[in-house]
């Protein structure tokens, strides 16, 4: 069974940083995507960041030069490191899991297989 769990969320100020955590069970990264979505109140989802199978990275124009996907050497974790930031930044943030190993889609969501339950981060002024 494929579980993804986030870590990391909480409520910062302006300015402030972040890691959040993605721990994944069930499933290797190989030949897939790990991203990083997510959602704030009244909007819709958002593509946030994408890491590869082979450490390929791709990020929303928001942000591009402040957040940084990585996962670790054991595939069992991929993270979002995200600093400067702003209140615009609060949403729940959700990992998921795309599998498949091309890249043409790793910005929809609906193309993610598994997803995990979300964690809060709360950014204010």
């Amino acid at each position: 069974q494929v579980q993804l769990a986030e870590s990391g969320g909480g409520s910062v100020h302006t300015g402030d940083s972040l890691r959040l955590s993605c721990r994944v069970s069930g499933l290797s990264f190989t030949n897939r995507h790990m991203g990083w979505f997510r959602q704030a109140p009244g909007k819709n989802r958002e593509f946030v960041a994408a890491i590869s199978w082979r450490g390929t990275t791709f990020y929303a124009d928001s942000a591009k030069g402040r957040f940084t996907i990585s996962k670790d050497n054991t595939e069992t974790t991929f993270y979002l490191q995200m600093s400067s930031l702003k209140p615009d930044d609060t949403a729940v943030y959700t990992c998921g899991i795309e599998d498949s190993p091309y890249t043409d889609y790793v910005n929809r969501g609906n193309q993610y297989d598994f997803w995990g339950r979300g964690t809060q981060v709360t950014v204010s002024a």
